[in-house]
């Protein structure tokens, strides 16, 4: 991609005080683009206090709203707006970069009043969404201000044409597939034929993630192999003691490791037999699965059709009916018991996760830029009159 140095802006929805896979995903395109000599800056909740890179401005401190079956941590209202605008003024950014800017957080009030080259990529999964049905009306004359619309899955896809109409091009999240593949095991989780170990990366307290569905599976796997060990890493403040609660004298089995580095988690996906991702719904594409396919374990995942995508139909890795715990155990002890099939499975991965590489993704998304770009005018901030509060000159309040 030719394109001149760009002044890029990305408004990232969630906090980085506690971040996430559409965090990750933010400052990993933002240092991808940089690597590339473009200059970025995300805007994102935080803390003043929270240590955050030097391309990252804080927007303030956030608040926990549930959506989409999680925590999320967002922040919104008239100062919020407020900063919005100001950082758009001193940006002076050549193109405007927005994550979920449906979601009432800092990209919707970037959306009301900015204009000139906007993208947005839209990350959420769902069947049915009350929230994106309630908004629809509200953001829907902003939303034509959107130049090009991303969707980081074909299920993140359909989501957005069901609910806010129009389309977008499929770009997936990207992981740094080297950087996985170099990550050296760790004695302390590398498995052996009589103590293979399992992985489970996600937060204890959020049922979708599946840890009640793999603690289910937890005894028959080792009435068949009794040496097996299982590896959770996750904070949360509940999880953990309900696993333990439920395991009674198979808890000896299951460590749990907390929140671990992004270095660790390299580590431990590196060392393991198996990563198990056993999640419920929610779910859009399943970053940690390419991160575990990347690192050569081999993934056993429920059928969920994002993550079916992305293990190439069950050829990069095995599936099992989404909440059956029972076939869950049965899986992964045929996987445990047969090293051929692990290795078949992960050299398959090893070929499919090239697709997702930041080398490939960065490409993908410089492409949209250079289309919205074409000589326009730089990114302003303007005014959506749907957003003013009257008598408030030039103040944007949110509906």
């Amino acid at each position: 991609m030719s394109l001149e140095p760009l002044r890029v802006g990305i408004v990232c929805p969630y906090s980085f005080d506690v971040p996430g896979g559409v965090q990750f995903h933010v400052r990993d395109l933002a240092e991808a683009l940089e690597q590339r000599g473009h200059t970025v800056n995300v805007l994102a909740p935080a803390d003043e206090e929270t240590p955050l890179p030097d391309y990252i401005t804080p927007a303030g401190r956030a608040v926990p709203v549930r959506y989409n079956g999680s925590v999320a941590r967002m922040t919104f209202g008239p100062m919020s707006a407020r900063r919005v605008r100001r950082w758009l003024t001193a940006g002076d950014f050549d193109i405007l970069h927005l994550h979920e800017p449906v979601t009432p957080s800092l990209g919707m009030l970037a959306l009301w009043v900015a204009t000139g080259p906007i993208v947005a990529t839209f990350h959420t999964a769902l069947l049915r969404s009350r929230a994106l049905q309630v908004a629809h009306p509200i953001v829907r004359p902003s939303l034509e201000k959107i130049a090009a619309r991303i969707a980081v899955s074909e299920d993140a896809r359909r989501t957005l044409v069901d609910h806010l109409g129009g389309d977008a091009v499929v770009i997936p999240n990207g992981v740094y597939v080297d950087a996985f593949a170099a990550a050296e095991a760790d004695p302390r989780w590398t498995g052996t034929p009589e103590r293979p170990t399992v992985a489970f990366l996600g937060r204890l307290d959020e049922p979708r993630k599946g840890l009640p569905v793999l603690t289910a599976a937890i005894p028959a796997v080792l009435e068949a192999i009794p040496g097996a060990r299982f590896l959770v890493a996750g904070r949360g403040d509940t999880g953990a003691e309900e696993c333990r609660a439920a395991l009674g004298e198979h808890a000896a089995a299951v460590e749990f490791l907390g929140g671990i580095s992004d270095e660790d988690k390299a580590r431990l996906l590196s060392s393991v037999d198996v990563y198990c991702a056993p999640h419920t719904g929610g779910e859009s594409f399943g970053i940690v699965l390419v991160e575990a396919m990347s690192a050569g374990a081999t993934v056993v995942a429920s059928d969920l059709g994002a993550f079916r995508r992305v293990l190439d139909d069950g050829e990069a890795g095995v599936l099992f009916p989404n909440g059956d715990s029972a076939r869950l155990a049965e899986t992964l002890v045929r996987v445990l018991r047969d090293p051929d099939l692990r290795r078949e499975r992960a050299e398959r991965a090893r070929s499919v996760v090239r697709r997702y590489d930041w080398s490939v993704v960065t490409e993908q998304v410089l492409t949209v830029y250079e289309t919205v770009l074409s000589g326009g005018p730089r990114v302003r901030v303007g005014e959506d009159p749907s957003s003013r509060r009257p008598g408030v000159p030039g103040e944007v309040t949110p509906p």
